[in-house]
């Protein structure tokens, strides 16, 4: 774990210890380690989550890549999961999310992807490092026409609904659901998806006002989900945090499905279905220990990373498997 950027970028209180003098700066380097000579004005994506501070700290990310010659797609609030797909969509050099997943209104923070959509390789990492920390070489200040531009998008959260769509193979017809958007991410993009689907939706904490995010809601906090759908008599419930990276559910008991159960889940009807590929499951060292004999039961080999689903997402490239995740609900396919 590096000295600015932790498993999941880089956190702290906004405007305390994560400052826009610090925002800006970090979207100076990360300009500067993209920029090549095959990239001269290297193209940046933006989104961000419904905190207070994220138009503070996008503003100061937008001024730092701009100076050194980067140009900006601002993609407003979105779903973390859309700027990694919207990365590859648009063909951009880099995305930045602007959020501090499950934490409290006043924590922000900015992770960063690559061209690729994943998240950004260490080597890279240490290369801004060290240049906002170190100083190593001055920042490249662009100048005249070499100044970065800046555009926006009205069209990325439904071109994220549509391809989430597209991606399913079955539909929610006859399903009555709650679902939890923590006055986050999910607050722009959960209800729509899932009526596309043929759900009938109840939304619980979709009203965001900048310090609600993650308040008494969400993935981290599911009592209120499991005793509405319980009461509402529902099909099942369905939970995000912040940014909608993470996903637990809620059955038609009102009983937790985590993060675990879900890979479980979805990993089981893959193989049932021939396309697990190399049988294989992939979980951290925090997964449930029942986990194992779950996948040593139906013939499943279990991979353990360390925590992180990144280092998830890095077996699983490295090694050619298609599934994984944490207990938290975060789950890559």
């Amino acid at each position: 774990m590096g000295r600015l950027f932790g498993t999941d970028g880089a956190r702290g209180v906004a405007n305390a210890e994560l400052t826009p003098e610090l925002a800006m700066n970090i979207g100076r380097a990360a300009a500067m380690v993209l920029i090549s000579d095959e990239v001269e004005h290297p193209t940046i994506l933006i989104g961000k989550d419904t905190r207070l501070s994220g138009d503070m700290l996008e503003g100061a990310l937008i001024a730092g890549l701009c100076s050194v010659g980067a140009n900006v797609h601002i993609l407003g609030v979105v779903p973390t999961p859309a700027v990694a797909y919207l990365v590859g969509k648009y063909n951009a050099d880099a995305g930045i999310m602007i959020s501090a997943s499950h934490n409290p209104f006043e924590f922000n923070g900015i992770k960063i992807f690559s061209s690729d959509g994943c998240k950004l390789p260490d080597d890279l990492e240490n290369r801004i490092e060290e240049i906002v920390l170190d100083h190593v070489v001055p920042y490249a200040s662009a100048t005249d026409e070499n100044i970065g531009r800046v555009t926006y998008d009205t069209e990325a959260a439904d071109l994220y609904i549509d391809h989430l769509v597209s991606a399913v193979d079955c539909d929610f017809e006859g399903m009555e659901i709650a679902l939890d958007c923590s006055n986050g991410s999910s607050s722009r993009t959960a209800e729509k998806l899932f009526t596309k689907l043929g759900a009938k939706v109840h939304m619980l904490f979709d009203e965001p006002d900048g310090v609600n995010i993650n308040r008494d809601c969400g993935s981290t906090h599911m009592s209120k989900l499991q005793k509405y759908v319980r009461e509402h008599k529902l099909s099942c419930g369905l939970a995000f945090d912040g940014d909608a990276d993470r996903c637990l559910a809620v059955d038609e008991n009102g009983s937790l499905v985590d993060g675990d159960y879900l890979i479980a889940i979805c990993a089981n009807d893959m193989k049932q279905r021939g396309v697990l590929k190399k049988n294989a499951v992939v979980g951290t060292i925090m997964t449930n220990m029942g986990f194992n004999k779950f996948c040593e039961e139906n013939d499943m080999h279990f991979v353990s990373t360390k925590v992180g689903d990144r280092y998830v997402l890095e077996a699983m490239m490295q090694e050619g498997y298609n599934i994984g995740g944490e207990q938290s609900g975060h789950i890559i396919l």
